[in-house]
């Protein structure tokens, strides 16, 4: 797609009222509930993020130290969030079972680590409580994002601050982030269920938010092989299967590594420990408060059950061959991701028929 016009109109314009044309003349496809996705750039965003992530690309100023967490929706976002955190923040909140005041016993990680796109920039806006003026965050600042590479802005691209990318699986991704929007659907009472088929069409086209997920994933890969020290690619399931390393590993890439006394006095098991899916999902905060995103969401519904291959639970043959074909055609072997995957699951039986056989009838 030629985005041309649309680079022109956003380097013209300085606000978000001068950007109403913009967003009125982009392409548009049903989301997976209320609100419709936009498709700026070859990536699909919802209006009202989109409108915050231009703000975003006009405005941020990255500072030398900043660390940029990156995912697309339900990759290990969450969880990523409060590693970073713990690591980046130890010298400051000490990451042990007897400190009961460490910031994420109390809160929820996306209050801890904001999505830049959901920010309000200006600092002026009196509607803008959940979080203080960006000058004011103690450094190094550790943000989110769920944009893509290309989108973001010249501040991150010609800094020397860091971005740490974690991709996941995209059968299981497809299946959490399914569940995560109906739970989201379901507090709206107007608004039925999103069947599994309807929305699995969806993702297998990229129109879900900020995807196509083989955009988003190779953007950042590449950029991890083109600048390493930049960017840091981490994969969901080699997270879950050797954490204390790939955790060492952050902290070395964040010029931040663990001292033999850190590791010998077991500071980066307290951080894993503090992380877990369960202590995360057991707190208070997680199970009865609300999120700081555009969309109301409690915070329970950050964690389901942080598992590999529940996908096996929900897809049909069809279904994998589908996907497993979208993998292979628009990664290859880029990431290795099909082979991985689905060898881990040796009990998925394919039928043997052709995409053209397939249907959900």
């Amino acid at each position: 797609m030629d985005t041309s016009c649309e680079e022109e109109k956003l380097s013209l314009k300085g606000n978000f009222d001068g950007d109403e044309e913009l967003l009125h003349s982009l392409p548009k496809q049903k989301g997976w509930g209320a609100y419709d996705l936009l498709l700026f750039q070859n990536f699909w965003i919802a209006p009202f993020y989109l409108k915050a992530t231009i703000t975003f690309l006009k405005h941020f100023q990255a500072k030398q130290n900043d660390i940029i967490v990156v995912s697309l929706p339900k990759s290990g976002t969450t969880w990523l969030k409060a590693l970073a955190f713990a690591t980046a923040k130890r010298n400051r909140f000490i990451p042990i079972s007897q400190n009961d005041d460490h910031p994420l016993l109390h809160s929820n990680p996306h209050s801890l680590v904001p999505f830049l796109e959901m920010i309000d920039f200006y600092g002026n806006d009196p509607n803008n409580i959940s979080f203080p003026h960006l000058s004011t965050l103690s450094e190094p600042r550790v943000f989110g994002t769920h944009m893509p590479f290309p989108l973001l802005p010249h501040s991150i691209h010609n800094s020397n601050c860091k971005i740490i990318y974690i991709c996941r699986n995209p059968f299981d991704a497809f299946i959490s982030l399914w569940h995560f929007k109906n739970n989201i659907l379901s507090s709206q009472p107007l608004l039925p269920a999103l069947t599994l088929e309807e929305a699995f069409e969806k993702y297998i086209e990229g129109t879900f938010d900020y995807g196509p997920f083989w955009s988003h994933m190779l953007g950042y890969w590449k950029a991890s092989k083109d600048t390493p020290n930049k960017v840091l690619f981490l994969k969901y399931d080699e997270l879950k299967a050797n954490t204390n390393f790939e955790v060492k590993r952050m902290a070395q890439f964040l010029d931040c590594p663990f001292t033999e006394e850190e590791e010998s006095g077991g500071v980066i098991d307290s951080i894993i420990e503090l992380c877990s899916f369960g202590k995360m999902k057991g707190l208070e905060v997680n199970k009865s408060g609300k999120s700081v995103l555009k969309v109301d969401v409690g915070n329970k519904h950050f964690f389901r059950k942080g598992e590999t291959g529940d996908w096996v639970n929900y897809f049909s043959p069809c279904m994998t061959e589908k996907l497993s074909k979208i993998i292979e055609e628009n990664l290859g072997s880029s990431l290795y991701f099909e082979k991985v995957w689905l060898e881990d699951h040796p009990t998925v039986i394919f039928d043997i028929f052709t995409l053209d056989d397939c249907s959900f009838t």
